[in-house]
Formats: structure tokens, C-alpha cells, sequence
């Protein structure tokens, strides 16, 4: 029992240590929504979501599953939802666009960015809910260093956010269904400088440890120099970029906060 202890209380401190190059800063990343936990008293399911603070505008990317459970997440993290301006969804599925009507119920002063190939049923809800709505098909910057990859084909079309930061880029995917190398790869054609950070669903839980080992070769050549991933990478993959990384992957979960130094 002692011996468990002690492994987790140096679990914790790693993470501390590999969070604290991340902290200080003036863009803030909450991850609202993830099937993995992190911060207490926040509730956890299939889904992805996240607020970016500090950024021209105040961003919120995809929108879970569940309505209720992305508004428990907010209240508990004290997040006001009437501050977002802008809302890029990843792709068509409804982990990632499932809260999205109630929050728009909420908040319909924003401009809600969907890839080009989304149901003309979609935009028209979103038309008729008050908000604004751009289709994407090429790379587009949604306000001042902050763009969209356009929409990649793939099993599932998609589209990923890029901050660009002083620290790099920020590269941030739902779930990564046209392979997440190859999205790190068209986020780098976009904006033409290093990569910082990616983090979110990498789509990896049917891969195997060869193929994970081989995407996370390409991460290194990329010159990817920080992993979160989280939702649907799958155990085997985030365990194996955790110790590929070391301090360098970036836990993830519900109630994570990320800053980073402009």
C-alpha cells in the first residue's frame, strides 16, 4: 500500500513539473468535455470539448455529447459560455456537436464554423437558431492568429483549430479520422512555423503498438514538441506517447487547464 502511495504522489509531481513550461500565460485552454478525468467534482463521457481564452476572440471548440454534462462542466469550472464569439466543430459526429443547440440556446451571438461537407439540415438549425454559420473548405483564420486546417477528407471529413503562439503552434483535433499526422502535417502548410502542442482525440484505439510507434516517429520528425492526447487515442496509444514524451505529454481530462505564454 505504501509502495502505491508512493508511486502516486510521484505520478503527481511529474505531472505538476511537466504542466508547469505550459502555465503563466495568457491564453488558457479548459478541456470541458473528455471521456478522461482530471479536475474533481466534473463528470466524464464520450465527447470532446474545450473553451481558448486570450485568443482575439473567446473560442469554444466542439461541444461533447450531452448538453446537461457540458453545463454542469462549465458551472463547476466557473466558465461564462455568454463570452464565446466563435465556434469551430471538428466533424460531424454527435460526441463533438451533441451540446451545441442548447448552447446556442444560451449564447447565439456567435459564428459557428463547420466543415464544407456538414448536412444542409445542420447549418439551416444553426441559421434558424440566430447564430451565424461559415461552411469551410479551405484554411481560413477565424480571427487574429487563430486558423482552421480547412476540411481534410478522410473516413470522416474534418477540420483541426491552429493557435499560433510565440511558443509555436497549438494544434487541436476532435478525433482525428483523416490520421493525425497527416492534419500536424497540413496544420504546418497553414501556418509555417514549429509545432508546440497537439492534443485532443487522435482516433488511434484500433491501432496497433507498431502503428502507434510509427505515427509517434512522424510526431518527432514533425517536430512536434508537446502531446496531450486524450479521448479516442485508446489506452495503448496514450500510453505509448506518454513514455515516448516523458515530461513532455501533457495529461489530459476534464477540468485540465492549459496556459500558455504570449
Amino acid at each position: 500500500m505504501k509502495n502505491i502511495f508512493a508511486i502516486f504522489i510521484l505520478s503527481a509531481f511529474l505531472l505538476v513539473g511537466s504542466a508547469s513550461s505550459l502555465e503563466g500565460g495568457s491564453i488558457t485552454i479548459t478541456i470541458l468535455y473528455d471521456n478522461y478525468p482530471f479536475g474533481e467534482g466534473l463528470k466524464t463521457d464520450w465527447g470532446f470539448s474545450c473553451i481558448i481564452k486570450g485568443t482575439e476572440k473567446t473560442i469554444l471548440f466542439d461541444t461533447g455529447t450531452q448538453s446537461d454534462i457540458l453545463f454542469h462542466n462549465v458551472k463547476s469550472l466557473n466558465v461564462n459560455l455568454k463570452n464565446v464569439e466563435l465556434v469551430p466543430l471538428s466533424h460531424d459526429h454527435g460526441d463533438h456537436t451533441g451540446g451545441l443547440f442548447a448552447f446556442l440556446e444560451e449564447n447565439n451571438k456567435v459564428t459557428v464554423y463547420v466543415p464544407v461537407s456538414f448536412p444542409d439540415s445542420f447549418k439551416q438549425r444553426v441559421k434558424d437558431s440566430g447564430a451565424k454559420i461559415v461552411s469551410v473548405d479551405e484554411p481560413i483564420e477565424i480571427c487574429k492568429n487563430v486558423h482552421l486546417t480547412g476540411e481534410i477528407a478522410g473516413p470522416v471529413n474534418e477540420q483541426a483549430l491552429i493557435l499560433d503562439t510565440n511558443k509555436g503552434l497549438v494544434i487541436i483535433t476532435g478525433c482525428a479520422h483523416p490520421g493525425i499526422a497527416g492534419m500536424v502535417k497540413r496544420a504546418k502548410e497553414v501556418v509555417k512555423k514549429d509545432v508546440y502542442l497537439v492534443f485532443g482525440g487522435f482516433h488511434l484505439v484500433s491501432k496497433s503498438e507498431a502503428e502507434v510507434k510509427e505515427i509517434i516517429r512522424e510526431f518527432k520528425e514533425l517536430g512536434v514538441q508537446k502531446v496531450g492526447a486524450t479521448h479516442c487515442t485508446g489506452d495503448l496509444a496514450i500510453g505509448l506517447f506518454k513514455k515516448a514524451y516523458g515530461e513532455n505529454f501533457v495529461q489530459m481530462g476534464v477540468g485540465r487547464v492549459i496556459q500558455i505564454k504570449d
